[in-house]
């Protein structure tokens, strides 16, 4: 199910809440599919056997929530993909916050490109007052969920967090606009917060970026053009689709679809260093170091990608898996887990709502990868 934004701004607060969840529940469910698939090749360096014994338990373990797709990669091929059922391998499934992986990858050709500058501030016209110390907030630190702006990504209940107002209530004509207008909380670059309206702000800039256009439509026209031309196409993501606010600003934080295998090649473009199966250099290598480099606030984050290290505030799993090892997150349970060192990319997608069951959910993925050698 994809869930357009369109209809989502004209929600109340209580249908806006309820459609977060029903997203939750129900995306990908659109297309179904007669027969669960479960593949697991047979000449893969581990065995077949083991690799369903590390793959069962996270469809067939509640304790886990609910598994929808897993996908195992390794230098490039395909070795093991099972679906529950109702999801198959042309099932779009949605992001959550893997998006903003993807909007660092777009963030990053356009750094390569001489549009944006890494370390410049970042021009809002909302910052732009006099005086006003939002002005000197730079690209690095939105990235790296440093910015400083008061947002709240998780409220309770749910209604008073920034996240969801931005998403599905008050901020849903134009969540770049609601991101940019927040205060702010801590001075630029003194602490991690991370926040979804960074990501926003973000979208907002790239397509500033590319027209001047205020036009919704012509807005949303020039930025699909740009991530069909420079990434959709060059790295073999058919399946890639954004959505859009009422604004036309892509909803780069959090909302965006591709197939299981589609997630799975583009973790295997980051795993490549930014260069495609064809061998053509899609994204620079400098950025792959940038994005996977520990930032100054949290050595378990870098440019919008998640890093296995110690840290209070990790996402993935330290000390279970190789410290090498960097991802996109989702809410709920979605990852994309890359490990250079073992040439392997492992896509899940699921719903864990419970932090538990999360946990649950990164100790299974650790053990399947620790399969591998390193």
């Amino acid at each position: 199910m994809q869930i357009d934004s369109r209809i989502v701004k004209r929600l109340g607060a209580g249908a806006g809440i309820l459609a977060l969840v029903v997203a939750g529940a129900l995306a990908g469910r659109a297309q179904q599919t007669p027969d669960p698939v479960y593949n697991v090749a047979s000449d893969a360096i581990v065995s077949a056997s083991a690799l369903r014994g590390a793959i069962d338990p996270l469809f067939d373990d509640k304790s886990m929530g609910q598994t929808r797709a897993l996908l195992v990669m390794r230098d490039g091929k395909v070795i093991a993909e099972r679906y529950a059922p109702g999801f198959g391998p042309d099932t779009k499934l949605l992001s959550w916050s893997m998006a903003k992986t993807v909007t660092s990858v777009l963030v990053g050709l356009m750094v390569s490109d001489g549009r944006l500058a890494l370390d410049a501030p970042v021009p809002v016209d909302a910052w732009r007052q006099p005086g006003d110390p939002r002005g000197q907030i730079t690209l690095r630190q939105l990235l790296t969920m440093s910015s400083g702006l008061d947002h709240v990504e998780d409220g309770d209940p749910l209604p008073h967090g920034d996240t969801v107002r931005m998403l599905f209530t008050d901020g849903a004509q134009d969540m770049a606009a609601y991101a940019e207008s927040k205060p702010l909380a801590q001075a630029p670059g003194a602490a991690f917060a991370y926040s979804t309206g960074s990501s926003m702000i973000l979208s907002d800039l790239m397509t500033r970026m590319l027209t001047n256009s205020p036009h919704p439509d012509v807005r949303r026209r020039a930025m699909q053009m740009f991530i069909d031309g420079r990434l959709k196409a060059p790295g073999n993501l058919p399946s890639l689709t954004p959505e859009y606010d009422a604004n036309g600003t892509m909803i780069g934080g959090s909302i965006l679809h591709m197939t299981a295998r589609d997630y799975g090649r583009f973790g295997d473009l980051l795993r490549r260093r930014g260069r495609s199966p064809s061998g053509h250099q899609i994204l620079p290598e400098k950025w792959i170091d940038l994005m996977t480099t520990p930032s100054a606030r949290n050595a378990a984050y870098g440019l919008h990608v998640w890093l296995n290290r110690d840290s209070s505030e990790s996402a993935l799993m330290p000390g279970q898996a190789p410290a090498s090892l960097f991802g996109c997150v989702g809410h709920n349970g979605q990852y994309v887990l890359i490990s250079p060192s073992q040439r392997l990319t492992v896509v899940r997608i699921g719903m864990s709502p419970d932090k538990d069951q999360r946990r649950a959910v990164r100790g299974a993925l650790a053990k399947l990868i620790g399969l591998f050698p390193g």
